[in-house]
């Protein structure tokens, strides 16, 4: 689709309810994505108005985890320097201006029905076998002496279509959908009605969201018709599954995108993933930074079909982007994972591990929990040093034959290269089993870890020696 530059405006509107998940991660970059390919605006806005489960720290975590992301929106109720998103909560004049109108027009009316007697409706109408929808009876005789309840809108009983981007003409029977609520009062307006005031007012021209809202958008065009707007374009993005194809788990639905930062995981790693959750470019690259996103994006190539979470290409993209990243990159990265850890190296002893690790991490935590035994070797069992068939008496021996060995290598070559061709013969001729395994042992207090050569390069001679005392001291 061609658009007009600066024709473009595009919404997110999540409800401080939850954290920020990978679903509202996934719609806010798309729209983000749509409006920056089309040189349009992106707007924010906090879908606030349910008081008893919007919650502050819900806001500060979404608008925290989409900066980290380093998707920004381009305007807000605080212009002239950095600004926070809309905010319905503090719209509420606005609202309640539109809902008067439409009361005033007999478009809407105040209902009266208690939930008891709502509940009693619906039970009736489901032993006919009749779709459950308020009767409207409030419409037309609206009892005295009582309490209103909610606000409804008178729906009409037609038809609406819509042609959604994705996934072409959508039609709905509003006769079936009842009278919809859109306030409880003039300061508490509900979702279906907010929402269409805040895209009309806001100028909204596309309207990019999860499918669970298709339902939606036939009362919202109804509204908007009412009351005279001009209907945006539709949207409505696939949900994500799990990788067996059922309903996404919870474990990623109410998971912060926050989570994955505290993992080791990298923003751009984390972008490039969601935005192939039921998207991918033409030449179906799978490493793609923000430009080439933005670049690329067309909504065209969306799929319908549900997109699939793979926690494993999630985690193989993140390598990838460590493995790209620069060794200072990295370094100031890896900040917040050392103090998690407990560990205070030295800067050039960190840049080193990061050179020899970067290119087999999945993730920033997960580098420094495989390599800490660089940092500080933790106790180990003395029987890890003996080689399979070996004795306790030859792993003694050869580690003893090591030091020898290794005092004689000047500091200046101590260097991967050196260290190989010097030790590699000799233990060729002994055995590389009997001679390089309680060496790796010794080194690293592990059976799976680099090979001895590469460790002994990055933590220096005086401490190989110190490591293989130990080991002696252990046998």
């Amino acid at each position: 689709m061609t658009l007009k530059a600066g024709a473009v405006r595009c919404r997110m509107a999540p409800s401080p309810t939850g954290p920020l998940h990978f679903g509202t991660a996934r719609t806010t970059l798309i729209n983000w994505l749509f409006a920056r390919h089309n040189k349009g605006v992106f707007v924010m806005r906090v879908e606030d108005t349910d008081m008893e489960r919007s919650k502050h720290e819900f806001e500060d975590d979404l608008i925290t985890g989409l900066k980290w992301l380093g998707i920004e929106w381009d305007e807000g109720p605080d212009i002239g320097g950095p600004y926070g998103p809309y905010r319905q909560s503090e719209r509420l004049d606005l609202y309640e201006q539109y809902l008067k109108k439409m009361l005033d027009e007999a478009q809407a009316y105040y209902c009266y029905c208690t939930k008891e007697e709502l509940e009693i409706e619906r039970q009736v109408m489901m032993k006919k076998g009749e779709a459950s929808r308020y009767s409207g009876r409030c419409r037309t005789k609206p009892p005295k002496g009582r309490e209103s309840q909610v606000i409804r809108f008178k729906t009409p009983e037609k038809k609406i279509s819509f042609n959604d981007i994705i996934r072409g003409e959508i039609t709905f029977d509003l006769a079936f959908a009842g009278d919809i609520v859109i306030a409880k009062d003039l300061r508490n307006p509900l979702y279906n009605f907010a929402v269409v005031i805040d895209d009309y007012e806001m100028k909204i021209s596309h309207v990019i969201r999860g499918e669970d809202h298709i339902a939606n958008t036939p009362k919202q065009i109804a509204l908007q018709e009412i009351l005279g707007f001009p209907q945006p374009r539709y949207a409505h993005l696939p949900i994500i599954l799990n990788p067996d194809r059922s309903k996404m788990s919870k474990r990623f639905t109410e998971t912060s995108m926050l989570k994955y930062q505290d993992m080791g995981y990298l923003p751009d790693a984390l972008v490039n993933f969601i935005a192939l959750l039921g998207w991918h470019p033409k030449n179906d690259s799978e490493i793609l930074s923000k430009s080439d996103l933005i670049s690329q994006f067309t909504m065209e190539r969306m799929q319908k079909a549900g997109a699939v979470f793979d926690e494993k290409k999630l985690n193989w993209l993140n390598s990838q982007y460590i493995k790209n990243a620069s060794v200072d990159a990295l370094t100031e990265l890896l900040a917040p994972f050392l103090k998690k850890h407990n560990l205070s190296p030295q800067d050039d002893l960190l840049k080193k591990v990061i050179k020899l690790e970067k290119g087999r991490a999945e993730t920033l935590d997960g580098l420094l929990a495989d390599a800490n035994f660089f940092f500080k070797l933790e106790e180990y069992d003395a029987k890890l040093l003996i080689w399979k068939t070996s004795t306790k008496g030859k792993a003694k021996e050869n580690l003893l034959h090591l030091v020898n060995i290794i005092h004689g290598i000047p500091e200046a070559d101590f260097e991967t290269a050196t260290l190989e061709t010097t030790i590699m013969p000799i233990a060729d001729k002994i055995g590389r089993g009997d001679m390089l395994w309680p060496l790796r042992v010794a080194l690293s207090g592990k059976t799976a870890s680099p090979g001895p050569f590469e460790i002994m390069y990055v933590v220096g001679k005086e401490a190989v020696l110190d490591r293989i005392k130990n080991a002696l001291a252990k046998l």
